[in-house]
C-alpha cells in the first residue's frame, strides 16, 4: 500500500504547476542537496487556502509537494497550518530515513508561502478564545504556549539566515523556525512562520553597524522588540482574528497598561521590552510573569515537552556562532583601523586596531602596560581614539540621553536600569539629563536607559556622549 501511494503521487502529482493567482510564495533546499521545491499559496476569501507547487530534484520531493498539496488544497487556514512533515510522510504510507527530507522540504517551502499568505491577505473573525503565541523551540515559549489555551496559534519570525551563523544558537534562524513548528504540531497546535528578515537588517541590523561606526555600544534587542518582532506579531494576531499575542518574555503588565518586571527578579526581562508603545502592550500576555525559571521547567517536564532541558541562547541572534569582529567587517565593513590608545591628557600609551572594537568600561584587550588597571573611558569616531584610565574614571552621576519617550511625567521617574541586569540607580530625569542619586561605573554612548518608577517601566532612552 506504502509504495501504491507513492507511486500514484510521483506518476500523478496533485497541484505541481499550479500557480494560484495572487499567491506568495516559499522555498526550500537548494543547491547543497539537489533538491529544491517551491510552494505558492493563495487564501480565497482570507481563509481558505489554493496552493500548487513547483520540485526539481528526487522524484520522492515531487511526491511529498504532491502529497501535501492533496492534503491543504481547500483546507481552512489554520486547519492547513497544523500538517507537517507527519502528515505528509503518512500521506505517502511511510518515507524511509533516506527519503523523509524531502517531507521537510515541502513543509518548510508550504510554511514559508502560508505565512507570507497569512500576513497580507488572512481575515479570520474575532475569536475571544484565540491566543497566537510567539514559540521560538525553548522552554520558555513551549510553556507559555501550553499555557494559552486550547485555541492557542504558535508563530515563528525567521529573522536572520546566515552560512556562518550556528543556527543552533540562534533563536530566529530557520533551524529554529523548524523547531518551533515542530513542536507546535506535536502539542496539536497550528503554526505559522513570518519571515521578517528584509525588516529586521533594515531596523535593527544596520543601525546596529552604524552605531558601532560612530563609537557606541547598541542594544539592538530593546530595537527590535520594540519596532520590527512583537508589532509584526500583533499585526498577525489581528489578522487571525486572536485577541491576544502571548510571548515566554518574564515579565507583568501593570494596572494602568505599562510593562512591569517580572515576579523572578533573576530572569527579568522588562529591559528588553522598554521600548513598547502602550497600544501594543495592550494586546500582550505574559504567562511567565508570575513564574520562576525552575518553575517553568517543572512544567515543561510534567507536561513532557520536548523544550523542558532546551539550553538557553546567549548571543545575539544574528552573531551566532559567528565573531564579533568578523560580522562587523563582512556585514559594517569595519575593517582593521589602527588608532592610537590614549589617556585623559591626550598622551598616546599604545595603538588598536579599530575604535569600533572597544566599549566603555572594558579592561581586556587594550594590550597597554600601565602600573595599574586601565580601562576604556571614551572612543571617538572621529579621530579613532580609545582613551583609558584608571577605574574610578568611570563614574558618573550625570547621564545625558537622546531620544526619549514617557508613558508618564518625568517627575514620576524615581529610578533608571542602564545595562541590561544592571541594578536600578535612583535618580530624576531633568530634561534630557539623568541625574543619579549615587555613581554609576560606565555607562555606555548607545546603551538603553529604561525609566523606571518603582517596577514599572515608564519610558526610555538612549544614552548619549557627554
Amino acid at each position: 500500500m506504502a509504495d501504491e501511494r507513492f507511486e500514484e503521487h510521483l506518476r500523478h502529482p496533485s497541484g505541481l504547476g499550479e500557480a494560484p493567482e495572487g499567491g506568495h510564495t516559499g522555498a526550500a533546499g537548494g543547491a547543497a542537496c539537489g533538491d529544491l521545491i517551491g510552494f505558492t499559496v493563495a487564501l480565497e476569501h482570507g481563509d481558505t487556502v489554493r496552493a500548487g507547487f513547483d520540485a526539481e530534484g528526487c522524484g520522492a520531493l515531487t511526491a511529498a509537494g504532491s502529497a501535501l498539496h492533496e492534503s491543504v488544497d481547500g483546507m481552512a487556514l489554520l486547519e492547513a497550518a497544523a500538517i507537517g512533515p507527519r502528515q505528509v510522510a503518512e500521506a505517502l504510507g511511510g518515507l524511509s530515513a533516506g527519503k523523509i527530507h524531502t517531507a521537510e522540504l515541502a513543509a518548510d517551502a508550504f510554511h514559508r508561502a502560508l505565512g507570507a499568505a497569512a500576513v497580507s491577505c488572512a481575515s479570520l473573525a474575532p475569536d475571544h478564545g484565540r491566543t497566537l503565541v510567539a514559540m521560538s523551540g525553548g522552554v520558555d515559549s513551549a510553556v507559555a504556549a501550553r499555557l494559552s489555551g486550547e485555541q492557542a496559534v504558535g508563530v515563528t519570525v525567521e529573522l536572520w539566515r546566515d552560512a556562518e551563523n550556528d543556527p543552533q544558537g540562534s533563536c530566529c534562524s530557520a533551524s529554529a523556525v523548524r523547531a518551533a513548528r515542530a513542536m507546535a504540531h506535536a502539542n496539536g497546535m497550528p503554526h505559522l512562520t513570518v519571515d521578517l528578515r528584509a525588516e529586521f537588517r533594515e531596523q535593527v541590523v544596520d543601525p546596529w553597524l552604524d552605531s558601532h561606526a560612530a563609537g557606541e555600544t547598541p542594544n539592538p534587542c530593546i530595537r527590535c522588540n520594540g519596532g520590527v518582532r512583537i508589532d509584526a506579531m500583533v499585526a498577525l494576531a489581528d489578522r487571525l482574528g486572536a485577541a491576544a499575542l502571548a510571548t515566554g518574555h518574564y515579565a507583568r503588565i501593570s494596572g494602568d497598561g505599562l510593562i512591569r518586571a517580572a515576579a523572578d527578579a533573576r530572569k527579568d526581562q522588562s529591559y528588553m521590552l522598554a521600548r513598547l508603545r502602550p497600544e501594543t502592550i495592550a494586546r500582550l500576555r505574559f504567562p511567565l510573569g508570575e513564574l520562576t525559571k525552575p518553575e517553568v521547567r517543572a512544567i515543561a517536564r510534567e507536561r513532557g515537552l520536548a523544550a523542558a532541558e532546551a539550553p538557553e541562547s546567549q548571543d545575539l541572534c544574528f552573531l551566532a556562532g559567528t565573531q564579533h569582529d568578523r560580522f562587523l567587517a563582512r556585514h559594517g565593513g569595519l575593517t582593521e583601523r589602527p588608532g592610537v590608545i590614549v589617556d585623559a591628557g591626550g598622551r598616546a600609551l599604545g595603538e588598536h586596531g579599530g575604535h569600533f572594537a572597544f566599549t566603555v568600561g572594558q579592561r581586556r584587550g587594550l594590550g597597554v602596560q600601565a602600573p595599574e588597571p586601565l580601562y576604556v573611558t571614551a572612543t571617538d569616531a572621529r579621530s579613532n581614539t580609545v582613551t583609558v584610565g584608571p577605574r574610578d574614571a568611570l563614574d558618573r552621576e550625570e547621564v545625558p540621553l537622546r531620544e526619549v519617550v514617557l508613558h508618564r511625567t518625568a517627575g514620576d521617574v524615581d529610578g533608571v536600569r542602564l545595562r541590561y541586569r544592571s541594578d536600578v540607580v535612583p535618580c530624576r530625569l531633568d530634561g534630557d539629563l539623568l541625574r543619579l542619586d549615587e555613581p554609576f561605573r560606565a555607562p555606555a554612548p548607545g546603551q538603553a536607559a529604561v525609566l523606571l518608577d518603582g517596577d514599572v517601566v515608564v519610558g526610555c532612552g538612549t544614552i548619549a556622549r557627554t
